[in-house]
């Protein structure tokens, strides 16, 4: 899989940029400013319809502009995409593929897959557990895109039943059956979202706690582990459904004195651990960056156990690395079909890494 052609308008500070990928390494190089972290942020948006730098939508629009558009030709397989993604504030985004409209944006998901790990990664180790949960959704999507579909339908249902929480909160009178009603949604949006978490971490475990090996081969052995908010979970849908209801019913008295949702994937963690020590809190910033790397390797060596060949983006990483660990990143960077990287300087990415050069300088990028 690659991205043969990229072409974006008012995306962030572009108006207008038009480039030509191939299939190996290409490297964007420009000083800090210069919008080349804009490029690879929207072919990342192709692949996840998000950013990896910001949480909504408005900041991806150039200031002025009324919408932005994406466009990517994907290759994969020897057939070509067309993706096109038009952004637009204040109102639904559309898509075409071919120049078709589709129904939903969401159904370009799954033409590109991409692995894209960034200075913003450091957060997987050292940020909220929102920041964990995140990512491994983002994978979920990324290994089957229905789960867009899943996570879309569990958000639905979180958002409309903490806003009946918050009016029963503060009217006793208010209908409770409604309230069972969604009791019953989230059960089953939550059940099936914790099954397929669950059975990733399951998959992915070992890959990370290799890759932090080759990459902090000096360090404690990494692992990782899912943590629910309701305590050790059955592996089958129906169980966990039947488990997060009787949770529901529990803890009834006290989501309705606070107004807020006590039960369900969205309060849940991903557990990183070193050793015997949680890696939030006792990691070395050196520790931190190799489990955040380790986190994005382990999951791009369980896609291409699935058979699926994703697009690495390697975003201003080098420069935060030490030569160990650039060495290895290098190592595995090289393997794949394509790897595209920013960098401030050309120096900051390895020999080994060699390839197409762009140069991004005032508004404009040429290759050199």
């Amino acid at each position: 899989m690659h991205v043969r052609h990229l072409q974006v308008s008012d995306f962030r500070s572009w108006e207008l940029a038009d480039l030509a990928f191939e299939p190996g390494v290409s490297v964007l190089v420009g000083r800090n400013g210069q919008g080349k972290t804009n490029l690879v942020e929207a072919i990342g948006y192709v692949a996840t319809l998000g950013s990896h730098r910001v949480a909504t939508d408005a900041p991806l629009i150039r200031h002025g502009a009324q919408r932005a558009v994406v466009r990517a030709a994907v290759v994969n397989d020897d057939r070509e995409l067309l993706v096109e993604l038009e952004i637009t504030a204040g109102k639904a985004n559309r898509a075409r593929i071919n120049r078709g409209p589709v129904p939903r944006p969401r159904d370009v998901l799954g033409i590109l897959r991409t692995v894209l790990f960034a200075p913003e990664d450091l957060s997987l180790v050292r940020g909220d557990p929102s920041d964990r949960r995140r990512f491994l959704d983002e994978m979920l999507v990324l290994r089957a895109p229905r789960f867009a579909g899943v996570r879309s339908d569990y958000d639905r249902v979180l958002k409309q039943r903490s806003a009946l929480l918050k009016t029963v909160k503060h009217s006793r009178s208010a209908d409770l059956s409604t309230l069972d009603v969604w009791d019953g949604h989230l059960a089953k949006h939550g059940a099936e979202l914790l099954a397929a978490r669950m059975k990733l971490v399951r998959d992915m475990a070992g890959h990370v706690t290799s890759a932090y090996a080759e990459v902090a081969p000096e360090s404690r052995p990494a692992l990782i582990s899912y943590r629910s908010s309701v305590g050790e979970l059955p592996e089958d849908k129906e169980s966990i459904e039947d488990l997060l209801l009787a949770e529901l019913d529990r803890v009834r008295r006290q989501e309705i004195e606070r107004g807020v949702c006590l039960v369900g994937p969205h309060r849940d963690d991903l557990d990183l651990t070193l050793g015997e020590l949680p890696a939030k809190g006792y990691a070395s910033h050196g520790e931190s960056w190799s489990f955040a790397l380790a986190l994005r390797l382990g999951g791009y060596e369980l896609m291409r156990v699935d058979g699926i060949e994703p697009v690495l983006v390697l975003d201003d990483v080098f420069a935060e690395l030490d030569r160990g660990r650039r060495q290895q990143l290098a190592k595995v960077a090289a393997a794949a079909e394509q790897v595209l990287i920013t960098a401030a300087v050309a120096e900051d990415v390895p020999d080994e890494l060699s390839g197409a050069r762009f140069e991004v300088q005032g508004g404009e990028v040429r290759r050199v």
